[in-house]
């Protein structure tokens, strides 16, 4: 994690909590709260810094829920009003949240108002989660009911909060099996005025096919039907990793179908390449047939592995369209700089273009030590 990330939960930060909290309730023992919560917070990452200091916050605050959850809301700053939470500035409030999902599980009201509140400041789509898990129904109500809130944090925390496979956050297993209870608030949100909320529901869409391709589609393919400009870009947003995938389905709800009159070959430069150097590809496109050609050209490289496999890497090529007999370039650089995400190793490395999906072998290049 970027060490600016990391470092955010300092000293000062604890400080700024302290002076909050003991503003809302002038017997919080402030001292004790920052020796406790500074002592040995450097030894963690960002989430074990705002854990470290919520678990001294919990020691601070009175044992009742319900009392401290008060004080908690009390210390609040003002609700932001633009559209979207930019900045760490926003963290300061991540250990309130961890509080709320660790502490406040046996007192659902409570919970949900101050979960409301905080996702107004900052998100609560790390701690609905455990309510979601605990108490599905109820808390699905009131996601429900949120979905007609006036405010656009609290309508993008009903699409993030319950996307299965949330980045940062334990999967939701149970809608991964089964995620039609997510797409019944989804249906609510399709049509929101504010991208904030509709890019929400977009990744939350791509985050369901992973789990459930056809169910993707098919819910793409139903909101397809007299979309307005707002909600087409959700449908494309949603189905960018099934395009990756060369869904022929999910190209064809994009209006992308056929392409198979069209002849792809490539070039590369240099066909040996040295670790730590780059190749550049290009892609010759052309148009054999006597119709307009639309598709999706993407292509796939096969790095080799460890073991002297090959797995294959999708990258972005472009889309075309083309007239009879008309032709196009695109190009792309695959580096084989040493990284932290990819060790690369020497080796034949087959390259393949994807057509809506459909595979043609463009030769390949060879990876030398």
């Amino acid at each position: 994690m970027p060490e600016q990330l990391k470092n955010f939960f300092d000293r000062k930060v604890v400080e700024r909590i302290a002076a909050m909290l003991h503003g809302a309730h002038p017997s919080f023992p402030r001292q004790r709260f920052l020796a406790e919560a500074t002592d040995g917070l450097e030894a963690h990452e960002l989430l074990g810094r705002a854990r470290h200091i919520m678990r001294a916050m919990h020691r601070a605050l009175p044992g009742d829920f319900e009392h401290a959850a008060g004080i908690l809301l009390r210390s609040l700053g003002p609700e932001f009003e633009r559209q979207e939470l930019q900045g760490m500035g926003v963290f300061i409030y991540l250990p309130h949240t961890l509080y709320v999902a660790e502490h406040g599980l046996g007192h659902f009201e409570t919970s949900m108002r101050a979960q409301y509140e905080l996702t107004k400041r900052f998100t609560a789509e790390f701690s609905i989660r455990p309510f979601l898990e605990r108490y599905p129904r109820e808390t699905w109500e009131r996601l429900r009911q949120w979905t007609k809130d006036p405010s656009v944090h609290v309508r993008r925390l009903v699409s993030e909060g319950t996307r299965p496979r949330l980045p940062w956050a334990s999967r939701l297993r149970a809608f991964q099996e089964d995620p039609r209870p997510v797409l019944e608030l989804l249906e609510l949100l399709k049509d929101d005025p504010e991208l904030y909320v509709r890019r929400s529901v977009a990744n939350n869409l791509n985050d369901i096919g992973k789990d459930h391709p056809d169910v993707l589609v098919d819910t793409c393919e139903r909101w397809s039907e007299g979309a307005s400009p707002e909600r087409s870009w959700i449908i494309r947003h949603a189905l960018r990793s099934a395009v990756k995938r060369g869904d022929a389905r999910a190209l064809s709800v994009l209006g992308f179908r056929g392409g198979g009159g069209l002849e792809v070959t490539a070039s590369f430069r240099p066909e040996r390449v040295r670790l730590g150097e780059s190749v550049g590809m290009t892609l010759s496109v052309i148009n054999r047939t006597r119709t307009r050609q639309q598709a999706i050209v993407d292509f796939a490289v096969h790095f080799i592995k460890a073991n002297g496999s090959a797995s294959p890497k999708v990258f972005k090529g472009g889309k075309v369209d083309l007239l009879p007999g008309a032709s196009c370039t695109l190009e792309k650089t695959i580096s084989f700089a040493a990284k932290t995400t990819r060790k690369h190793y020497t080796g034949t490395h087959r390259v393949e273009a994807l057509v809506n999906g459909r595979t043609t072998d463009l030769g390949s290049f060879t990876v030398v030590g």
